[in-house]
């Protein structure tokens, strides 16, 4: 393969005294959602005003307080789309909300219109700055450029002169990651000399990774780089607006806060032009994780989910993580196994901290709890199978057992694939349940006679079964029912059997509760052994039937 000689690699700083992997993340940035105009321009079927207006009132509920609604003077949609907002006063005094435009008269004449009667308004300005765009695309040189940056500026400062409420300015160099960092602050120094730039009336400047062009930790180098170098960093906000090119947007994102930036502009799942935007919705959950409130509500994730989907248009993938439908599950039997030995030492423990082999955050805590932890296909091992039997439908397997069944399951995965808990449960009543030949228990009564003078055994039972649909009957003593039984099934069906164990449990709370009983049983002749299981109302019953399970599966086998 030869193709790779027409690529050359991007430019990188010297800055050896970088001081961002020493920090830490430690708090939430300012959010902007730029869904409305970032995400909406790059969708195959862009919403509608209706759309647009569900979406934005879902971001207020979310909590974001900066969203950018469009690009009004640029389309007729837009423009309306903001009016009806300002008409419906959907807009809560506490949101800012963001509208972008070119450098250029009259589209900020119109962008001003777009935004009377609004209380709080970021007024977004760009032009693009890198080296290939300054050569192909506007064919200028570097003052020229950088004029184009400070006449949009001083045009935006004359009109909120006369504008009845807040105007925040933002300035972006569009095409940062491919302008001369030097270069770059030049421009925006100019921008901010422009505006006059305070601590009491900062501007925004964005330095949007529009295109990626190298590693994560370069972009972090070139925002801490112009940090440092602003002549008065308290007049600044800093903002980042990361693209996924690369597919590292999210941590661009990351490396860049830790690099100081205050703010992030981004989509929900990454929606955006060519391979999207960064995730909000993915750094949001990464600080969720790490005990950091994300200022965001985000703890139902399906509900977001659901009105993404459906006013964007798009599917979310299986995969994405967090909102994916597979990303809280385990096919693999090492994972399954360590998942579900996991979930019970958090239970057994008490500790509010979570702390679960492969699972970073509880999945109900994000509104997950209905969405199956484990889920089973011929990856799956013993551990994800008993965890089914255990989570779903409340029996909690011998450990013994596990292998036994799981086998069991791995024959039906590797027919049809992915075996759900249902299918589980189908097969665990066929094999252990529903099994009554050739023997068939019908009914017992037992006879305790504790406490009383006897040679030998406590207990008698009186037995009635089907032997391959034949009614018989017998009566045996032994210590106990369990023991009674085992000795009257070997006098009078010709069995020589021994039982390796033996373990109960109540299947479900209550008055009304079902007892599970499992029973180990040896064939003495073959040295076979092989489980069986009985459920009752009647503890004593369940055992027997168990005992009747297994022998059942013990005679199958020959």
């Amino acid at each position: 393969m030869e193709n790779y000689k027409h690529y050359k690699r991007n430019p990188v700083i010297d800055y050896p005294e970088r001081e961002w992997p020493n920090r830490q993340i430690e708090k939430a940035p300012i959010w902007c959602s730029v869904d409305l105009r970032d995400g909406n321009q790059a969708l195959i079927d862009p919403m509608v005003v209706s759309e647009k207006i569900e979406l934005f009132e879902y971001m207020v509920k979310m909590g974001f307080k900066e969203i950018e609604v469009g690009f009004p003077a640029a389309s007729q949609i837009e423009y309306d789309f903001l009016r009806e907002l300002v008409d419906r006063k959907l807009i809560p005094d506490d949101v800012k909300i963001q509208v972008l435009t070119q450098c250029r008269e009259e589209l900020i004449d119109r962008t001003f219109e777009s935004i009377q009667g609004i209380r709080n308004v970021i007024v977004h300005i760009y032009n693009s700055t890198s080296v290939l765009q300054r050569k192909v695309v506007f064919k200028m040189e570097k003052e020229e450029i950088k004029q184009i940056a400070v006449k949009g500026t001083r045009m935006v400062k004359e009109r909120a002169k006369n504008f009845a409420g807040n105007i925040i300015l933002e300035y972006s160099p569009e095409s940062f990651t491919g302008t001369e960092p030097e270069y770059a602050l030049e421009v925006c120094e100019a921008v901010l000399d422009e505006w006059g730039a305070t601590k009491e009336n900062p501007v925004i400047i964005n330095l949007p990774s529009t295109v990626e062009m190298t590693t994560p930790n370069v972009y972090a180098d070139i925002i801490e780089w112009e940090i440092k170098h602003f002549k008065n960093r308290e007049a600044i906000i800093l903002s980042i607006h990361p693209h996924n090119d690369r597919g590292t947007g999210v941590a661009s994102t990351e490396l860049a806060l830790l690099a100081g930036a205050d703010r992030v502009e981004g989509t929900l799942f990454g929606n955006g032009e060519r391979t999207g935007n960064v995730d909000i919705l993915n750094v949001a959950y990464n600080m969720f994780s790490q005990g950091i409130d994300p200022k965001l509500e985000i703890e139902h994730i399906n509900e977001i989910m659901e009105v993404y989907e459906r006013l964007v248009k798009m599917p979310i993938h299986p995969r994405h993580p967090y909102a994916g439908k597979l990303v809280f599950t385990a096919f693999s039997g090492s994972h399954q196994d360590a998942i579900n030995k996991g979930v019970k030492a958090m239970k057994e423990s008490g500790s509010d901290i979570w702390e679960v082999p492969y699972l970073p955050i509880n999945p109900s805590d994000i509104g997950r709890e209905y969405e199956p932890i484990v889920r089973i296909n011929s990856q799956s091992g013993k551990g994800g199978v008993a965890f089914i039997m255990d989570t779903y439908f409340g029996y909690k397997l011998p450990k013994a057992m596990h292998r036994e069944f799981a086998d069991v399951i791995q024959a039906i995965s590797e027919k049809q694939g992915e075996v759900s808990p249902e299918e589980i449960m189908d097969a665990f009543s066929a094999t252990y349940l529903d099994i009554k030949t050739p023997y068939e228990f019908i009914k017992l009564k037992v006879e305790d006679f504790e406490g009383e003078k006897r040679e030998e055994f406590d207990t008698t039972v009186h037995l009635d079964y089907n032997e391959n649909g034949v009614a018989k009957s017998f009566t045996a003593s032994g210590n106990g029912p369990i023991d009674a039984v085992k000795r009257g099934l070997i006098e009078n069906a010709g069995c020589d059997i021994k039982i390796l164990d033996y373990q109960e449990h109540a299947l479900q709370a209550g008055s009304n509760s079902k007892a599970a009983a499992y029973i180990h049983l040896l064939d003495v002749n073959t040295g076979k052994s092989i489980h069986g299981v009985g459920v009752s109302s009647n503890i004593t019953r369940a055992s027997v039937r168990a005992i009747f399970s297994a022998l059942n599966r013990l005679v199958n086998l020959k």
